[in-house]
């Protein structure tokens, strides 16, 4: 009864996402429902890679990495595992060939939070980035495409740049949490110590280069897939324009959030403007 095993372990996945991301839990839903749960999937497997370096700090973290990266290759090469959420991974990643140097990729990304702390040039920066946050976008775009490779390559760049954004804003709302809780700091040619509106500012313009490139491909989704990623993109472009607006200083010492009202609001407006073919 692999079957009802399978079942379970999609539940599992889906559960993740609720309890972890808000947000990514709400576009998610947005998603057409042949879709949805590879999403679920896919976020599952990526989430508990990186609770692994973020937050098990009482226990052996590389021990355990180690040992979650074990359990990955063997469920990539026997299409099952014991470990619920790696046993829906693998059945999203076979049934839609996504790239195994995609997965390598991120888990070397992953892999670096457990000793690297700090980023000093841009090609160390890129490179995490592409990891952590590039491919998880390819991952996601392969199951938007059903897997079409010509599909895939004509929105391969759009989808690096949207993953980009997505995680730069991540870096820019969590720079306490990141410098002060985990001694880590991931922008180049920055002293946070000493962080001015004038790199504050620096930042923000290089995100919203890269989500002027990333919402292209949105244009040119499958219908099945558009409005959830346009949801995720108004998501965090909210979080942008409020970080703009934010005080170097505050960013420094808080975390900004988007209050959970926000978000259900900002879904009013975008399914507005998806209906009225805005974003078409």
């Amino acid at each position: 009864m692999k079957e009802l095993f399978d079942i379970v372990s999609q539940r599992c996945s889906k559960e993740v996402t609720n309890a972890y991301s808000t947000s990514f839990s709400l576009a998610t839903k947005m998603l057409a429902p042949s879709i949805r749960q590879d999403i679920y999937n896919i976020y599952g497997f990526v989430r508990f890679a990186d609770e692994i370096v973020d937050t098990f700090h009482d226990y052996d973290k590389a021990s355990l990495f180690n040992r979650f990266e074990e359990d990955l290759d063997r469920a990539l090469a026997e299409k099952i595992s014991l470990n619920p959420i790696l046993n829906s991974f693998q059945h999203t990643f076979h049934q839609y060939g996504i790239d195994r140097s995609l997965v390598n990729s991120f888990m070397k990304s992953m892999r670096l939070d457990l000793s690297k702390s700090e980023y000093l040039t841009e090609e160390e920066y890129k490179d995490y980035i592409y990891g952590s946050a590039d491919v998880v976008g390819l991952m996601c775009l392969k199951v938007f495409v059903k897997g079409n490779d010509e599909k895939y390559n004509l929105l391969k760049k759009s989808a690096m740049h949207l993953g980009s954004a997505f995680q730069k804003v991540n870096f820019l709302r969590d720079l306490k949490e990141d410098y002060e809780g985990l001694s880590r700091t991931y922008f180049p040619n920055t002293n946070l110590n000493e962080l001015d509106e004038a790199s504050k500012q620096r930042i923000i313009d290089d995100i919203q280069g890269d989500f002027k490139l990333g919402y292209e491909g949105i244009l040119q989704l499958p219908t099945e897939a558009k409005f959830g990623v346009f949801m995720a993109y108004r998501y965090y472009r909210k979080l942008l324009k409020k970080l703009a607006s934010t005080p170097a200083l505050e960013i420094k010492n808080s975390r900004i959030r988007v209050p959970n009202y926000q978000k259900f609001g900002l879904l009013t407006r975008s399914y507005v403007k998806y209906q009225l073919k805005l974003v078409r």
